[in-house]
């Protein structure tokens, strides 16, 4: 820790479970901070990488105060920084919450690379439209069935700013009625269960289809920065229960009256009729 701490006096950070992490890694590198905040520099953290996270980063941040308070250095305890590794994945994360942890910072390298629960992305192109008529996909799993045509993609919000729900309009009804206004009463037809419906009468509407690409940039790529900000402001939006990890209440995204209409009319059509013999 003397040499490390030498050589990068204002990135040291340690790992302290090579040995003890209470008797001995923690103890090492308070001696190491303290000498370092001596000459002038300022100490970054320690790093868990074994054992019971939660209860030894409870720990660690407790020795950290007795510190504080013994040498008098204010605030030295909540400026050093816990990071903790060792093969984190979504369950333990859930569980550290559940127990209770004094930790700042994860370190997640395989669970981040390759998801657990979804190895791979599975991703399908449908056509929707060809020489300007819509078309679609028929499946006897009605979850391949594809909602045709050129649409148009508004979310539907309530008086607070709660998100209520998506819905699709094909280009053409856009066209001719008109964009949905707030206050309007829309009927939201799920694209697969005529059982499934609502009315809805929204205070605000956005629009969420943007072209960004026709044969060149229409708009500049924004910084990473600011798309994470814009999903954590949408994702603020929506009721909590829907990112509940069991049993999440279900976000309804719909088509409109006259999608739904239009959809059901091509599928008709298209859908061989078979003859009983």
């Amino acid at each position: 820790f003397i040499s490390y701490c030498q050589a990068f006096p204002t990135s040291f950070l340690a790992l302290v479970d090579t040995y003890d992490t209470l008797q001995s890694g923690t103890c090492n590198f308070l001696c190491c901070a303290l000498a370092l905040i001596e000459l002038g520099y300022k100490p970054v953290g320690i790093r868990l990488d074994s054992g019971d996270l939660s209860e030894l980063s409870n720990q660690v941040r407790a020795m950290f105060l007795k510190v504080e308070e013994k040498y008098k250095i204010e605030g030295f305890a909540r400026s050093l920084n816990i990071v903790a590794s060792n093969d984190l994945s979504e369950e333990y994360l859930y569980k550290l919450n559940d127990s209770g942890h004094s930790i700042d910072t994860f370190g997640i390298g395989t669970h981040l690379v390759t998801c657990q629960s979804q190895p791979a992305l599975g991703c399908v192109y449908k056509l929707v439209e060809m020489d300007g008529k819509p078309r679609i996909k028929l499946s006897q799993e009605l979850v391949k069935v594809s909602v045709p045509g050129r649409k148009l993609l508004y979310r539907l919000f309530a008086k607070d700013g709660e998100a209520l729900a998506d819905v699709m309009m094909t280009e053409e009804e856009v066209a001719q009625k008109g964009e949905p206004q707030p206050g309007e009463r829309i009927v939201c037809r799920h694209p697969m269960d005529e059982s499934k419906r609502a009315v809805c009468v929204p205070q605000t509407i956005t629009p969420l289809l943007q072209c960004v690409w026709d044969g060149r940039m229409l708009s500049p790529i924004e910084h990473i920065s600011e798309t994470r900000k814009g999903v954590m402001t949408e994702m603020a939006t929506f009721k909590k229960d829907i990112f509940a990890r069991e049993n999440p209440s279900e976000y309804f995204v719909s088509l409109s009256e006259n999608m739904y209409q239009a959809m059901h009319d091509l599928w008709m059509r298209e859908a061989p009729m078979p003859e009983l013999k």
